[in-house]
């Protein structure tokens, strides 16, 4: 009965699935002929390697599953990559959810983000913020703090690049509207950022 159930639909299932695919791939190809965003990517990759390599610090934020992204790629410079290798500093933002919950409560949301940049952050580190509008607020005025602090401002936005656009040295403005595809897109220049920093600083994998 579920077999018979599962075919009476399945075309439809398969063509959203098949949608969706085509949808994620689209937009990577985008960004593949694209030798800005390229370049741009190149350009992140030397900022980050050399902060690490002058014992500076890199700090994710994010929101929801952008906060899910800015943890995935923290985790994969302060862990490993591919390598058996020392750790980087790199941390997101939202991991203490007592100071999260503290500072939304007795001050606000907006203030969860740039209270902590203000307190780790130094000159020359490196702040990644991740939303898919560039609009989250309190990534925006972490971002306004950091530079204040002269940190190397780095975004990773949709194609609007948002209020984020005037604040980042270096912006990746994914060219999509959707926010799964830029989410994807972003893990994806995440992941390759991470492996060629890795081997920068460590040597080229086996």
């Amino acid at each position: 009965r579920f077999l018979s159930s599962f075919n009476s639909r399945d075309g439809e299932l398969m063509d959203k699935i098949t949608k969706a695919l085509k949808s994620s791939i689209e937009t990577k190809q985008k960004i593949l002929v694209d030798q800005n965003l390229l370049t741009i990517i190149a350009q992140i990759t030397e900022e980050i390697t050399a902060a690490l390599r002058n014992n500076h610090k890199i700090l994710f934020c994010g929101n929801g599953g952008s906060a899910a992204d800015a943890q995935h790629l923290a985790a994969e410079l302060s862990g490993r990559f591919y390598l058996d290798r020392e750790p980087l500093f790199a941390e997101a933002l939202h991991v203490n959810t007592s100071y999260l919950t503290a500072i939304a409560n007795d001050y606000s949301f907006e203030e969860t983000y740039p209270r902590l940049v203000k307190a780790f952050g130094q000159k020359s580190d490196v702040l990644i913020g991740l939303p898919t509008s560039g609009n989250s607020k309190n990534v925006v005025k972490a971002l306004e703090t950091a530079n204040q602090l002269a940190m190397i401002t780095i975004g990773f936005t949709g194609e609007t690049g948002g209020q984020m656009k005037n604040l980042c040295k270096h912006l990746i403005n994914v060219p999509s509207t959707d926010t799964p595809r830029i989410q994807e897109a972003h893990l994806t220049i995440g992941h390759i950022i991470c492996e060629l920093v890795e081997d920068e600083i460590f040597g080229k994998k086996a």
